[in-house]
């Protein structure tokens, strides 16, 4: 048991991992694949499959190909998002708000997520537990915001929350035992982070995900569409 990754899930499960390529993404697919519970992992990604979260032709045609092949998972991580997109990282100032930016914002950390909900969350097991968690960033809170700046990428994760919350609602309608959730990651070592982890302690991938999975493990479907860091804090809205 201590070597499972999701003990809550009982017996075998299968996983599906979006964004599998990226530091933590491919920390998810590597901790199922040594899992000896999870008798399928499959990570997708724009790197190796050619998956492209902003485009809707792209996630429809993963998902329908999935289903074609009669897949169904007990576990959905979307670790698709980015701080910096096209070399524009985070402003520090509204006087520098560019709207092609924030717009590339909102469809990589938001809409992204939104298709995501819309064409995988029907290969979710129907009759037993199952889990879909998104990463999110504590910076998204409204309520914890005291630093103001980073206003696209704030404000993008804010939405996600949103999409997040309000989607989980609808699910749990035909997937009662279904968990989802928005997790904070922490300040995760990867290429995402450097610019702007100085001063901050820096998590491997590894340890993240670790923490992550123990903390949506722990998670009942009373508390489907909260927003959880990963020490298994609430953050606020």
């Amino acid at each position: 048991m201590e070597n499972r990754a999701l003990p809550s899930l009982g017996g075998d499960y299968r996983a599906l991992v979006l964004g599998a390529s990226g530091g933590i993404g491919s920390a998810y697919l590597s901790a199922f694949r040594k899992d000896p519970a999870c008798t399928v992992a499959v990570g997708l990604s724009r790197r190796d499959d050619g998956f492209d979260v902003t485009d809707e032709a792209s996630v429809s045609a993963a998902a329908e190909r999935l289903r074609e092949e009669g897949a169904a998972f007990d576990v959905i991580i979307c670790a698709t998002g980015a701080l910096t997109i096209d070399g524009v990282g985070p402003e520090k100032t509204i006087r520098t708000i560019a709207p092609d930016a924030m717009a590339a914002q909102f469809a990589l950390n938001a809409i992204g997520p939104a298709l995501v909900l819309k064409h995988f969350s029907a290969l979710l097991s129907h009759d037993r537990r199952s889990l879909m968690a998104f990463l999110s960033a504590r910076v998204g809170s409204i309520g914890d915001n005291r630093l103001g700046g980073w206003i696209s990428y704030r404000a993008s994760k804010a939405a996600l929350n949103q999409i997040v919350h309000t989607a989980a609602i609808e699910i749990a309608r035909t997937r009662p035992l279904t968990v989802v959730a928005a997790l904070h990651p922490g300040t995760v070592a990867t290429s995402l982070s450097d610019r702007f982890s100085a001063g901050h302690e820096r998590f491997s991938p590894d340890d993240s995900v670790s923490r992550m999975l123990a903390v949506l493990d722990g998670l009942d479907p009373s508390a489907s569409g909260s927003f959880h860091a990963y020490d298994g804090q609430s953050i606020p809205w």
